[in-house]
């Protein structure tokens, strides 16, 4: 019995969450406006043949696969947005489960700091972010979620609603952790909209 954790589209990536997918990538490298779906199972093993019905279906790109001890994930892209719902929806239907099914998610943390330190943002930058550099004086935001992938659409949905830095994204493990930045008008809208983003996640 396979347990869908994370189902969630985005119908066109934000450039600055595109480019970061890509930096971890290790497959085909997604592109600002490509449509995405992202898909968490448990058990972890239980990815190779949902990706593998979902590549032999449609045209999608495979930009990730990640196998943990309990959680398999993985990423498709592509420009048409048609190809993209029709991946999740073979995907689903060789499950026998529908995107209802998915965990609901919840938020462990959510915060706004403002006015960042200097050495504070300093130790961000050193701690192996994929990102861009969070600067002194900023505001950041960070967001938790539990199950680690809705912080993907999370992020999307913030960059589309405001001027912010994306400073950070983990979406695989037990939680999903985003950090942004930027000033603190544009981080206050930000943070609402990717709130909003967990709490109402998308269907294909």
């Amino acid at each position: 019995m396979i347990q869908l954790r994370t189902y969630v589209y985005i119908d066109s990536l934000q450039p600055q969450l595109a480019a970061y997918m890509a930096s971890v990538s290790q497959g085909f490298l997604p592109v600002p406006g490509d449509a995405a779906l992202w898909i968490e199972v448990s058990p972890a093993m239980a990815i190779h043949r949902l990706t593998d019905i979902a590549l032999k279906a449609t045209r999608v790109h495979l930009s990730q696969q990640v196998i943990e001890r309990e959680f398999g994930a993985m990423v498709v892209h592509h420009r048409d947005q048609s190809d993209v719902r029709e991946a999740g929806r073979v995907v689903l239907q060789r499950m026998g489960a529908s995107q209802q099914d998915r965990t609901a998610c919840k938020i462990t943390w959510k915060e706004i700091i403002r006015g960042m330190m200097p050495d504070h943002t300093v130790l961000i930058n050193r701690q192996g972010r994929r990102g861009s550099m969070i600067l002194p004086e900023q505001s950041m935001f960070i967001l938790e979620t539990d199950p680690a992938g809705y912080v993907i659409y999370a992020a999307n949905q913030a960059e589309k609603a405001a001027n912010i830095t994306l400073v950070d994204v983990r979406a695989v493990g037990a939680y999903g952790r985003l950090t942004i930045a930027g000033k603190e008008a544009d981080v206050d809208e930000a943070a609402a909209a990717a709130i909003h983003a967990v709490e109402n996640p998308s269907w294909t």
